[in-house]
């Protein structure tokens, strides 16, 4: 295995041997949580891997999800007993094997109001039963993820300080996994894909794709690379339509809201409200490890062109506000909004409404052999990502061996009795794992790099060297987007900048 650093200086050279015609066996296009993993998935099975990236990694919609790892219960409400099946399974695999350090275990609660009625609770509870049968079913022990239980109002009360005690006639309790970050799992795939040999080129466009052959425009340098392959994927999710005809999407939004800690007194539960009228749509109260709170989410269709970065339009605010009123003790106003942020689902056209849609993913083959995958979600993105390297292995005749991936630990993966043993902060170590005290040791050697990075976030200096030297970022902008999430609340990120500009510059600068 080769180093899973990713920085600059790597792309630079890296990039400069595939210009000068090196040919690899599948070059992947996209850098996002599939695009990620199918890179991963081909160069832990021995094979030469090129990604490219128009922006950065998990640009697109892998960052902008509820940050959470679905149990299928959803699918199985929808008839899809295969699909649920494989969520819970790849669901267990994340929590267990593979990244226990970036996943955690989710209260849920699902409060009881008179607007609930008996059928309805009734329905609940069948279907957070039914979704402790699949986790049971998918070997998850329930050590990691508990059996659900009814409470009464008081616990329900304790568990979330926040809910109105109106009414209030008890809670459903259950469990699902949630990840620490979901762009820090693309960026954690992407350097463990690296380990392996693959190449990780971010800031380079594909223009045009064929089967075996990727013209794509440096963003840095401004020139025009051909990069050759034996088997091109396209997997840019909303965008994959826009690179090839061989696919139709109807993009769905999902809409989620970002209110600041202590708008919303929530500990570590999660809430479940249904939306009105449907009997299985939820909106969800998510508490986060750094006290934020993240309100979401919506599913509506997009017509027309796919922007870069999705907005959420007032309709939406509306909607999550509302709902999510009902049920607290104090409602919630537009000044409790610190932030915002929409992702698209690439989901393969069909009739109906997009929240009908089928989550499941397809690999697609188009007339000159050029491989798409389109559909899925993000916690089955590593079965995705199976089946297509099998993919590419049978229509380009690449050397055949098994996918490696379901019992392949992430960079920092260790399991979770190891990682309580890990000498750093908790927070280091959630969000690192097993690499957490080299994160800290930077802050060690050089005193200026232990502060924080701004007022009212506890992100070190150290942890922005450590993106530029070893997990991809370029510019502040990776950083405060997509390496640390400050941007998710605008103040915060508008507070770091000016730090995070220095030690950026600095950092590359040192890699020079």
């Amino acid at each position: 295995m080769t180093s899973g650093s990713l920085n600059a200086r790597r792309r630079e050279r890296e990039l400069a041997e595939l210009a000068a015609g090196e040919r690899v066996d599948v070059a992947v296009v996209g850098g996002g949580v599939t695009g990620t993993g199918i890179a991963l998935d081909a160069a832990s099975r021995g094979l030469s891997v090129a990604l490219v990236e128009a922006h950065d990694l998990a640009f697109g919609t892998s960052r902008w999800s509820s940050k959470l790892v679905h149990g299928g219960l959803r699918y199985l409400a929808h008839g899809e007993l295969g699909l649920a099946h494989e969520s819970a399974v790849e669901r267990g695999i994340l929590m267990t094997r593979t990244a226990p350090h970036l996943t955690r275990a989710m209260p849920q609660l699902f409060p009881l109001y008179p607007s609930t009625s008996r059928v309805q609770e009734g329905v609940i509870s069948a279907g957070v039963r039914a979704g402790d049968l699949l986790r049971r079913a998918a070997r998850t022990p329930s050590s990691v993820l508990p059996g659900p239980r009814s409470i009464p109002p008081l616990e329900a009360l304790a568990l979330a300080p926040g809910l109105s005690a109106n009414g209030l006639r008890g809670a459903l309790l259950a469990y699902d996994g949630a990840l620490v970050d979901d762009a820090r799992l693309v960026v954690t795939l992407a350097r463990t894909a690296a380990s392996f040999g693959a190449r990780i080129l971010t800031r380079l466009s594909a223009t045009s794709l064929s089967a075996d052959r990727i013209v794509a425009l440096d963003g840095i340098s401004g020139s025009t690379v051909d990069i050759h392959a034996r088997q091109v994927i396209n997997a840019t999710g909303v965008w994959a339509g826009t690179l090839t005809g061989a696919v139709r999407l109807r993009p769905s939004r999902g809409s989620h809201l970002v209110l600041a800690p202590g708008t919303v007194p929530m500990g570590t539960t999660s809430v479940n409200i249904g939306v009105p009228g449907k009997t299985n749509r939820f909106v969800f109260l998510l508490p986060q490890p750094d006290g934020r709170v993240y309100l979401g989410l919506t599913d509506e269709p997009v017509p027309g062109p796919i922007p870069a970065v999705p907005e959420v339009p007032e309709s939406d605010v509306d909607f999550l506000l509302s709902l999510a009123s009902s049920v607290l003790a104090r409602p919630l106003t537009r000044a409790d909004v610190a932030g915002s942020y929409a992702g698209l689902r690439p989901l393969v056209e069909g009739g109906g409404r997009s929240a009908d849609l089928s989550r499941k993913h397809a690999v697609l083959a188009g007339p000159d052999g050029l491989l798409t995958v389109v559909g899925g979600k993000l916690t089955t993105y590593r079965r995705m990502a199976e089946d297509a390297v099998d993919a590419a292995v049978r229509l380009a005749g690449l050397p055949e061996s098994p996918c490696r991936t379901a019992r392949l630990p992430l960079l920092g993966a260790a399991s979770r009795a190891e990682l309580s043993l890990v000498d750093a902060a908790p927070r280091l170590v959630a969000r690192y794992g097993t690499e957490a005290p080299r994160v800290a040791a930077l802050g060690e050697v050089d005193a200026e790099f232990a502060e924080p990075v701004g007022p009212g976030t506890e992100i070190t200096a150290a942890e922005v060297v450590w993106a530029v030297r070893n997990e991809g970022a370029l510019d502040v902008e990776d950083v405060l987007e997509r390496r640390t999430r400050l941007a998710l609340m605008p103040s915060d990120a508008e507070a770091a900048a000016a730090r995070v500009g220095e030690l950026v510059d600095k950092s590359l600068a040192g890699l020079s």
